[in-house]
């Protein structure tokens, strides 16, 4: 083959398979670094390409920091859109104008390339209109880059991309999210040229229960989500291409050549769980939560001495059925001492009826507890008769009420700092996401364990602090506008 074919068979490539592509464009722009292809990144091609095609219009793609988010999504992808289309209109906003520019320069670069040049030669960028803001290609499309507080007025386009429309810190601010979710819903939304046709994708790391992405997801349909956690939490199939699939497990880093979960563990620690948990995981945690506070909790670096009053305590709940939509079977392990209860373990997973037996089994035989809580019925009674057969002392458990009243009724010793969580620990960050997120939260099954747990031995059921703990919980849920009447109804 000549150097010619050679070349043409090349570009031909670069130009049929976006994820070589990508690769092209890292390499234009950083030379002297190295590009280490992952299965995330042909997620994203895989997904943006089919917004490209018209099989999809409503994309949001949420990933950590350094996941090459906005290389593919705002400065690759846009090169590619114009190289197969040049007369098309992309408007790429971001949170300030400075990020804005940036993106569109490494865009522009590309572009400019002799490389890309080679593989799309009838796109060109226009010589009378080239500016930071916005450039146009010789068939009359183009690339603009706005802010997100930007004017619009007068500017319409084919596809709009919303890459990082707020900083972290300003996530905090409850007037910059709405401005943000606002300004969304009110201008940047209507600046497609045909709302039925154009295309909205929005890339960004979530900063917030309450931030764009949680808002769209809440008040808007249609929205194809691309979640893509820095360590997985629950078995998953990422697609990366048509019917190809990555098979994620439990524990997973996204991308173990630049950081592996025990690196990923000991940052969420510096960060602590509340920002890992959002920006890494994209599970943010509503701050302060609407039943249980977040600064009620105590902390605790070493279990104190078991003494001769010292109570460990087991507590199950146990999943009614196996598989990836069904609940979670949860142990969470108490040490009960000078009436302060320590969260000392958690154990979570989608079992099996045979691996929860022997899960159960050995967690008491490291445990050694004193009892051990398991709620009778479905699986969980099945599971009383056999730990009583293996020997140990398992307790029987009907509970009254529902959920939201069984935690309100232990709210008290949250409150009074009576329950004391570890500094650190593996499993911290998903408890809290659900603890302090409850009970807007998709399973509960750490909740129920906890209550469980909390209840032993010393119940409070009296109606007065029922009806209290009712009232403090409504009022709550009122002040934050979240659901209230969805939560009083299931009292």
């Amino acid at each position: 083959m000549s150097n010619q074919a050679s070349a043409r068979l090349v570009s031909a490539m670069y130009r049929n398979d976006f994820v070589s592509f990508i690769g092209k464009c890292f390499h234009l722009l950083r030379p002297r670094a190295q590009f280490q292809m992952n299965y995330h990144i042909e997620a994203m091609a895989y997904q943006l390409e089919r917004v490209r095609r018209g099989e999809n219009t409503r994309l949001i793609i949420n990933g950590p920091p350094r996941s090459l988010k906005s290389l593919v999504c705002s400065v690759a992808w846009p090169a590619y859109v114009l190289g197969h289309d040049p007369s098309k209109n992309i408007v790429v906003s971001s949170y300030n104008t400075e990020l804005a520019i940036k993106l569109g320069n490494g865009c522009r670069a590309i572009m400019s390339s002799n490389v890309y040049q080679s593989i799309f030669p009838w796109t060109g960028i226009s010589r009378t209109k080239n500016s930071e803001f916005e450039f146009k290609t010789t068939r009359q499309g183009s690339r603009l880059a706005t802010s997100i507080h930007g004017t619009v007025t007068g500017i319409g386009g084919d596809i709009l991309i919303i890459d990082d429309p707020l900083k972290p810190i300003d996530a905090l601010s409850d007037k910059k999210r709405e401005q943000v979710n606002h300004l969304f819903k009110n201008t940047l939304r209507s600046r497609l040229d045909d709302p039925r046709k154009g295309a909205v994708v929005i890339v960004m790391q979530r900063v917030h229960p309450e931030d764009l992405v949680g808002m769209i997801l809440r008040e808007f349909d249609g929205y194809t989500v691309l979640s893509l956690p820095a360590i997985a939490e629950r078995p998953e199939r990422v697609q990366i291409g048509p019917g190809k699939y990555h098979l994620r497990q439990v524990g997973d880093p996204l991308h173990a050549e630049r950081a592996s979960a025990s690196e990923l563990k000991r940052l969420g620690v510096e960060l602590g769980s509340e920002i890992f948990a959002a920006h890494y995981q994209q599970a943010p945690i509503r701050p302060g939560g609407v039943m249980i506070q977040r600064d009620w909790i105590r902390r605790y670096e070493r279990l104190p001495e078991r003494g001769p009053s010292t109570q460990i305590v087991q507590s199950w709940d146990t999943a009614s059925m196996q598989g990836e939509q069904n609940d979670y079977s949860v142990c969470t392990t108490w040490m009960k001492h000078e009436n302060k209860y320590y969260l000392m373990h958690v154990l979570r997973g989608r079992f099996d009826y045979p691996t929860l037996k022997a899960q159960a089994i050995a967690h008491a035989t490291a445990y050694k507890p004193h009892t051990i809580l398991v709620e009778n019925a479905g699986v969980g009674t099945a599971l009383i008769a056999e730990l009583r057969n293996a020997g140990l002392t398992a307790l029987a458990v009907k509970p009254e009420y529902n959920k939201v009243v069984r935690m309100t009724i232990q709210a008290d010793k949250f409150a009074s700092g009576r329950v004391l969580f570890p500094q650190q620990a593996s499993w911290l960050a998903t408890l809290e996401g659900e603890v302090f997120a409850f009970p807007h939260v998709p399973h509960d099954d750490q909740v129920d364990s906890i209550a469980q747990a909390l209840a032993h031995e010393h119940p409070t059921y009296d109606l007065n602090v029922i009806a209290d703990g009712m009232a403090k919980v409504a009022t709550e849920l009122w002040w934050q506008d979240r659901w209230p009447r969805h939560i009083l109804s299931s009292f």
